[in-house]
């Protein structure tokens, strides 16, 4: 595990899950509104606890030829948003083909592109520029897995459009099979994949495609049938978050015979986690296998927390926070079980912290400009943006590009 504080343990933190269908924004507005009252210190002890805590390094030419930056011990995700007109975006809406409606936020009509011009800056080095062949040399004969609900698909979707404009076309492929999607590199016999499982651990929402029910249900000490497509991928990416935000209390079962009752979704997240640590310390190979958490994406559904005695959230915001934030849609409890979770595991996984600076990012939620159930918001609802503004996911290009920059630095220094 890399993770700080412990003072026994190597540490990476470097610098997450969005509720799949946004008909229960609304619903989730209300469970975040319980933690408005539970923001406190902890949330800025976690971030000074854990802000020395990643140190990428490299030294000039590596290995393989490619220049590096000069960078020791580096705290990447210590850093501001700087303006970037030249070298941003790194891709387009319409040079990237495998884009979703959802996050495709300029087709959908949105004015300005601001948002898509702003690059995360560290204080103390720069991110290595992001190296499509490079990566994709790396990947040759390995699978590269994102794990979680539709905002981890959409760093899925991010990484894909980084990757495949260095792929001729015929030589690239995406398919979905049940849970899955699938990015095929057929030169390097390389795979990129998403992986549905909003909870990690097993759930009544688990269909990839029909999975917003109104009672959720989920097993806490049941991974087999998500883990036994988690075996033998050489990079894991994982993250679980919003969807356990869904209400203060959860249904779940737990032991044999499997009982269900109502968990405080605190307990429930910690036996989860518990459940997935316990999978990883049998089942990962840490010769062979990589395996990464991501912290949780931030939400901007209350614009008082950044303007106060406003009452909007994200829609029609073209700039990022400036200066010190942190918004109070990240639960306190959550982050501290995420904490002692990585904490407590026997096997190396790397804590991606990118909760931080994408909480500035205001701007750069999908807002009105997205669909749902596969349908565009029609023009009423885009003029009702307090009810029907998306301000928990994100554009592409965006904000995603970022986490995987940053989950990019990592993967180059570990091969």
């Amino acid at each position: 595990m890399t993770i700080q504080p412990s003072p026994n343990r190597r540490i990476h933190s470097i610098l997450p899950i969005a509720i799949a269908s946004v008909l229960l924004l609304g619903t989730s507005r209300l469970a975040f509104d319980n933690l408005k009252n539970n923001h406190d210190s902890f949330l800025w002890q976690f971030w000074l606890q854990s802000r020395g805590s990643s140190s990428l390094r490299y030294t000039g030419m590596s290995s393989n030829g490619y220049e590096d930056e000069d960078i020791e011990d580096c705290n990447v995700f210590e850093g501001k948003w700087v303006w970037d007109n030249e070298t941003h975006p790194l891709y387009t809406e319409e040079s990237c083909p495998y884009l979703v409606k959802q996050v495709s936020c300029q087709r959908n009509g949105r004015p300005d592109s601001l948002y898509q011009f702003w690059r995360w800056q560290p204080n103390e080095c720069n991110l290595p520029r992001f190296n499509a062949l490079r990566l994709l040399e790396i990947l040759r004969n390995k699978r590269l897995m994102f794990v979680g609900d539709s905002i981890q698909r959409t760093q899925f979707d991010s990484m894909v459009c980084l990757l495949q404009s260095a792929i001729p076309n015929g030589k690239k492929s995406l398919h979905k099979v049940p849970s899955k999607k699938i990015f095929f590199a057929q030169d390097y016999n390389a795979s990129v994949e998403f992986y549905w499982a909003p909870f990690i651990v097993e759930s009544n929402s688990d269909h990839s495609t029909n999975h917003s029910v109104i009672k959720r249900l989920v097993k806490l000490d049941s991974i087999a049938n998500h883990s036994k497509n988690w075996e033998g991928v050489d990079i894991l990416v994982f993250e679980s978050y919003v969807w356990w935000m869904y209400k203060p209390l959860i249904n779940a079962t737990f032991g044999s015979p499997p009982e269900v009752r109502e968990y405080d979704v605190t307990t429930a997240y910690r036996v989860a986690l518990q459940t997935w640590a316990n999978w990883l310390d049998s089942s990962i190979n840490p010769q062979k296998q990589k395996v990464f958490f991501m912290s949780f994406s931030p939400t901007h559904l209350w614009s008082w927390e950044w303007n106060p005695g406003s009452d909007s959230n994200c829609f029609n915001e073209s700039y990022p926070i400036q200066g010190p934030y942190w918004g109070v849609g990240t639960s306190v409890d959550m982050m501290k079980i995420v904490q002692d979770t990585l904490e407590g595991l026997k096997t190396d996984a790397t804590f991606l912290n990118i909760t931080q600076l994408s909480d500035f990012r205001k701007d750069a939620h999908t807002s009105v400009y997205t669909e749902r159930k596969g349908k565009l918001l029609t023009k009423e609802q885009r003029a009702d943006p307090k009810n029907f503004a998306d301000c928990i996911h994100w554009c592409l290009p965006g904000v995603p590009d970022t986490w995987n920059e940053i989950l990019y630095a990592h993967i180059i220094q570990e091969y």
